[in-house]
């Protein structure tokens, strides 16, 4: 009986030995969640922006898992606050997001910090003074938007005269972006001796700035130019000026490079826009959030590129 009971005894210790060793090793598997929060999917670019990071995590499906999500315009500020809580609430390792509104987005990026989240900023830079007050540090991965117009601006500058009315039409007013973008345009034309006659808020939308183009060729029969802080809203200011039969008296310029405004640069109908790298622009803030997920740096901002595009440069 001895014999017996001691030979159970080793069988239930190989069997215990075994399950252990063969079972998975949670540490060695573990996958950061790292979350895409961006702004309006009906923005072509914010769409090519989405393709480009579930693309490049199929390349790295091993190195970390992800969600992407997008809001229904880029006015949906609170629509875009949620989506962050819901990511806190899914307790993701890392947000990487384009904030819809440069201030009101701040709190709620706070909480998820507290919580031991990652936060990278991209594409339009949160509010330096609001940061401080908030005494948080989240790093900006994304262009010099200020630049990138100005060099739009002095493209569109080449095919004007001294002293010709243009208008400029901005994003959301108070997105940092937009905010540099109408700077840009507005040191380009300086420099070049243009008159500014107009410069109002287009909400990055199609259809708002087919709107406030339409009334500022009704308003100024003479303008010139109209400089675009995105191309979205290039498409409708293109629509205005040709229902408006000026398509050969005004000239038009973007920020986005997207598809659509592509072909018209190519057609010769968009003088020019900026490419900020829009298929790369969260695949940067996925790869600095992992190095920093890593232990590998600080946090700090990091400029990436911009390049103005022709006609000449698509050929």
């Amino acid at each position: 009986m001895f014999t017996r009971a001691l030979m159970i005894i080793t069988l239930l210790c190989v069997t215990s030995c075994g399950s252990s060793s063969d079972a998975p090793n949670e540490s060695a598997s573990y996958s950061p969640r790292i979350a895409l929060v961006m702004k309006s999917l009906a923005n072509e670019f914010f769409k090519t922006m989405e393709d480009s990071a579930r693309a490049y995590h199929e390349e790295n499906s091993d190195s970390f898992s992800f969600i992407a999500n997008g809001i229904k315009n880029e006015e949906d500020v609170s629509g875009q606050i949620a989506l962050v809580e819901q990511m806190i609430a899914q307790e993701v390792d890392a947000i990487v997001i384009a904030p819809a509104n440069s201030q009101a987005l701040i709190p709620v990026l706070k909480q998820a910090k507290e919580k031991g989240i990652v936060v990278i900023n991209i594409d339009n830079k949160l509010d330096d003074s609001t940061l401080e007050d908030e005494n948080i540090q989240i790093p900006f991965i994304g262009p010099d938007n200020r630049m990138g117009a100005k060099l739009a601006g002095d493209q569109l500058a080449k095919s004007l005269s001294s002293g010709d009315p243009v208008a400029i039409i901005g994003g959301i007013p108070s997105a940092f972006n937009s905010i540099q973008r109408v700077q840009g345009f507005e040191d380009s034309m300086k420099a070049a001796g243009m008159n500014v006659i107009e410069s109002q808020a287009g909400n990055w939308e199609m259809a708002k700035a087919n709107q406030v183009a339409s009334g500022i060729i009704t308003e100024h029969p003479d303008l010139k130019a109209i400089l675009c802080a995105n191309d979205n809203m290039v498409l409708g200011a293109v629509s205005a000026i040709r229902d408006a039969g000026k398509e050969d008296t005004i000239k038009v310029c973007g920020y986005d490079n997207i598809s659509a405004v592509q072909a018209l640069v190519k057609e010769g109908k968009v003088d020019c826009t900026i490419d900020q790298h829009g298929d790369k622009l969260a695949i940067y803030g996925i790869e600095y959030a992992l190095e920093i997920l890593n232990g590998g740096v600080s946090p700090s901002d990091r400029e990436t590129p911009v390049d103005l595009v022709t006609a000449d440069t698509l050929q």
